[in-house]
């Protein structure tokens, strides 16, 4: 299913009435025509009768005839693995800022 409006866009989805993706949290990270969502989400264990751990997700989408539709995404499997990202992205961004005279 595809949203008109950023604000609509999920990553939940149910399969036979029952919820099997869970969101947690969302953040805009860019608006427009291309823009960029971070997801936290869980997915439905049956082996577990539960959700389970978090997982999170960066799409890119593309508005395309009035709608969002996805057009990359990366998922990250394991909270370690995000804390890893931001750290590098974070050490990277910052050598990157101008310095202050």
């Amino acid at each position: 299913m595809w949203s008109d409006e950023i604000d609509d866009i999920t990553v939940e989805y149910e399969e036979d009435g029952q919820q099997v993706v869970k969101e947690e949290a969302k953040a805009i990270i860019a608006r427009g025509a291309w823009p960029v969502l971070v997801f936290k989400y869980r997915e439905w264990s049956r082996a577990e009768n539960a959700f389970g751990p978090p997982k999170y997700t960066i799409r890119k989408y593309r508005k395309h005839n009035g709608s969002y539709r996805i057009e990359a995404k990366f998922n990250i499997g394991k909270p370690e693995q995000a804390v890893e990202i931001a750290a590098i992205l974070k050490e990277w961004a910052t050598s990157d800022l101008p310095v202050a005279d």
